[in-house]
């Protein structure tokens, strides 16, 4: 543990102890509003604290069995409790480096996830089909709940565009980085040479942003249009102009629902995209100047612009931003996401902890 870490460590104690005497004092306890922030910040600290004191121990038994190995006879037992020590303390400061990390307030949130066919023509929208497949069965993995928002369906096979909603703690976290380009290489069933081809999908994550955070969108800003409904529903999908088109003026978002029979639904379904996407948009700007966030941006689609690779023909997948390859890619698509997601959660925590220090 480096120094400018072990300093802060020692402040956050300092800081703990200052609040445990002040949650004492007569004139806290009787102001609700000072004792609640109070408390709150104590619970924070609380955990840290708690792993801050253990490793402080573990390094007091560390630097007393190293003196007994000026002991001949004890030089082997000392040996082996040098090795349990120092593991006692990489798992605890592993610990402290991820409580220390600054918390991402939307990765508890549920997400809505965009899945686009880009550069391929057919093949691309079979292959967002089978990108959102994976998904769903990952969020099944979870008990995460799917809901179709939107949804538009190739000729071929698969999906031009789809959106859904996933409902469940901690999803917006887990999928954060999947946004960004796919691309596919494989020979199409309607390849008759057996050549290789490569198309693009793209993905977007979008955090569900909680009422009382929601970006307020003007009226005045929103160009709303009606249209009739294709695709399945029966006769009232293709008599009624429930379908609705809303375009956000100032930032030249677009957002169709054609979903549900009601016109209504379509609407509320609609902005609460459209307000995902806003606040998207924004987040991404603050985020741009961080090195390490810039990997989880969307992509362009074209085919030079991708942060993962399925090649079916060798069962391998690679994730471009952290060069990591795994020939798994039957079990990352039957919903073992967490092969990737996992190793990108590590390295970007490693980033950030790496600035932090």
């Amino acid at each position: 543990m480096n120094n400018s870490i072990f300093n802060k460590l020692q402040s956050l104690r300092n800081r703990y102890q200052e609040i445990e005497i002040m949650l004492t004092q007569k004139n806290i306890i009787s102001n609700r509003e000072r004792l609640k922030t109070l408390s709150q910040e104590y619970l924070k600290l609380s955990e840290i604290v708690k792993y801050f004191i253990k490793w402080e121990k573990v390094e007091i038994d560390i630097k007393n069995i190293h003196s007994l190995f000026e002991d001949l006879e004890m030089q082997d037992i000392a040996a082996e409790e040098l090795l349990i020590f120092k593991e006692k303390k990489k798992t605890l400061e592993d610990k402290i480096y991820k409580l220390l990390l600054p918390e991402d307030p939307n990765d508890k949130n549920s997400c809505f996830i965009e899945i686009r066919a880009a550069t391929g023509g057919d093949e691309s929208s079979i292959f967002a089909g089978e990108l959102f497949r994976m998904y769903t069965r990952y969020a099944e993995s979870y008990s995460w709940k799917i809901g179709i928002v939107n949804i538009s369906e190739s000729e071929k096979g698969g999906f031009k565009e789809i959106i859904a909603k996933i409902t469940g703690k901690g999803a917006c976290g887990r999928l954060k980085f999947e946004s960004g380009g796919h691309r596919v290489q494989r020979v199409p069933e309607t390849e008759s040479q057996g050549r290789v081809h490569t198309s693009t999908c793209t993905v977007a994550i979008m955090p569900v942003v909680p009422k009382e955070e929601k970006e307020e969108i003007n009226i005045s800003d929103l160009k709303i249009d009606t249209f009739r409904s294709s695709g399945a529903g029966g006769q009232h999908v293709n008599t009624t102009d429930s379908a609705i088109r809303i375009t956000h003026i100032p930032t030249g978002h677009v957002v169709e629902c054609q979903d549900e029979r009601s016109q209504h639904k379509n609407k509320a379904k609609a902005l609460s995209i459209l307000s995902a996407r806003v606040y998207a948009a924004k987040l991404e700007k603050s985020q741009k100047e961080n090195s390490s966030m810039r990997r989880i941006l969307l992509g362009s689609g074209q085919r030079s612009d991708r942060n993962r690779t399925y090649n079916f023909p060798q069962n391998r997948i690679t994730d471009h931003r952290i060069n990591l390859t795994i020939y798994k890619l039957d079990e990352v698509l039957q919903g073992k996401l967490d092969l990737l997601v996992e190793p990108i959660i590590q390295e970007y925590q490693a980033d950030m902890f790496s600035s932090l220090s």
